[in-house]
């Protein structure tokens, strides 16, 4: 016994085991507690809550609900709340923050001035006064009857109303994913191997993979088309509200919005760093190639921007998804809006609360791996710094 304790390998690993032991210890000291006392208070605990019906209803959902669903099935309408709000607002965000980047980073003086202000305003005004303004701005806008009509929209205080085809649900899942394809089709095909054309040389291939995808996305909303019912469903004022079209909330608006122009100014500055890290020496020497200025730009300076901005831009991802509980302040109800209405009307605050956790931590860690295989991806193989 003597011996092996003099091994430093087996002193460590003890250390280790002890370390483990007394955390773990704590954690369960810390539960048989919190269990005492909320038995002696006479709150009971588990997760027997989430099959039980919830008796309130939710404002925004892109599932259906109902007050007699149980609160498992919120739990989920809210996340997928939260992650199509997410979604929008890093979309809408990196093109505007890609846009205000390029727009610092190009020779055109008042190009670059308009770029500054922009960052310099918005990314110096707290994100929660921001959803205040455009929630106040938008809940401002003329009631239905006196709405603001362009091309089948309708802007009123209840929010945006548009059209929407007369399609069912399947198949307009259907064709967006169609139209998703029409996205990253062009994208894998400029970067694949698997084709025999030279990679600077496949704009026709892209294009004509995009139309064929836009094309499948067209038949499928076609065939998927309800009977006897034209091919879309404006909005249109009957009585005192409006009827038809889809309806994008008033708070689903200012969150996204606020997320938008939020999060564009500190992308842009993340866009403008990394094309500011692509040394003038590799630009000159593609132009001595004899590359058209947009052949540079796309095959040197953009691909040795992104790998200088990726890992930035995921940390920044991160944290604008964490931005969508905001949606609390308004009354949109995301992820954590459902997770506070559950405690007060299940009492249930410890299990709530973990669940909580547990989701906002399966997202952004999802959020974070994709973006780790994406940054080893496109990494410049082998060691750059050889002495």
């Amino acid at each position: 016994m003597v011996s092996l304790l003099r091994n430093q390998k087996v002193r460590n690993a003890l250390l280790q085991v002890l370390y483990v032991a007394s955390l773990a210890a704590l954690v369960l000291a810390g539960v048989l507690i919190a269990r005492r006392n909320l038995a002696e208070q006479g709150i009971t605990s588990g997760f027997d809550f989430l099959y039980k019906s919830t008796g309130w209803d939710v404002n925004f959902s892109l599932l259906p609900a109902t007050a007699n669903d149980p609160y498992w099935w919120y739990f989920l309408i809210g996340i997928i709340n939260t992650l199509f709000l997410g979604t929008v607002g890093l979309v809408l965000a990196t093109i505007v923050g890609t846009i205000v980047g390029l727009a610092r980073t190009s020779s055109n003086e008042l190009a670059q001035l308009l770029g500054r202000t922009y960052v310099d305003i918005f990314r110096n005004i707290p994100l929660i006064l921001q959803v205040f303004f455009w929630y106040a701005l938008i809940t401002h806008l003329p009631p239905p009857r006196a709405a603001h009509e362009g091309w089948g929209f309708l802007l009123t205080s209840r929010g945006l109303y548009v059209p929407v085809p007369n399609v069912g649900g399947v198949a307009m899942a259907l064709a967006i994913l169609a139209v998703i394809a029409a996205i990253a089709l062009p994208v894998w095909m400029g970067r694949t191997s698997r084709l025999s054309q030279p990679i600077g040389q496949r704009a026709t291939i892209q294009l004509a993979g995009a139309a064929a995808a836009l094309a499948c996305a067209a038949i499928i909303l076609l065939v998927g088309r309800l009977p006897e019912a034209p091919l879309l469903d404006f909005p249109a004022l009957q009585g005192l509200n409006l009827k038809g079209g889809l309806r994008i909330s008033s708070e689903f608006s200012a969150l996204a919005i606020a997320i938008t122009i939020y999060g564009g100014s500190y992308i842009a500055e993340i866009v403008r760093g990394g094309f500011k890290s692509v040394g003038k020496g590799q630009m000159e020497a593609a132009r001595s190639l004899g590359l058209s200025p947009w052949r540079v730009f796309t095959l040197v300076r953009l691909p040795l921007a992104l790998r200088a901005m990726l890992p930035i831009l995921a940390n920044q991802y991160v944290w604008l998804m964490k931005a969508t509980t905001m949606g609390i302040a308004v009354g949109f109800t995301d992820f954590f809006m459902i997770v506070a209405l559950a405690i007060n009307h299940s009492g249930q605050t410890i299990e709530t609360i973990g669940i909580l956790m547990a989701g906002f931590l399966a997202i952004n860690l999802s959020l974070a791996a994709i973006f780790n295989r994406i940054n080893k991806a496109i990494a410049l193989k082998g060691n750059q710094l050889r002495g």
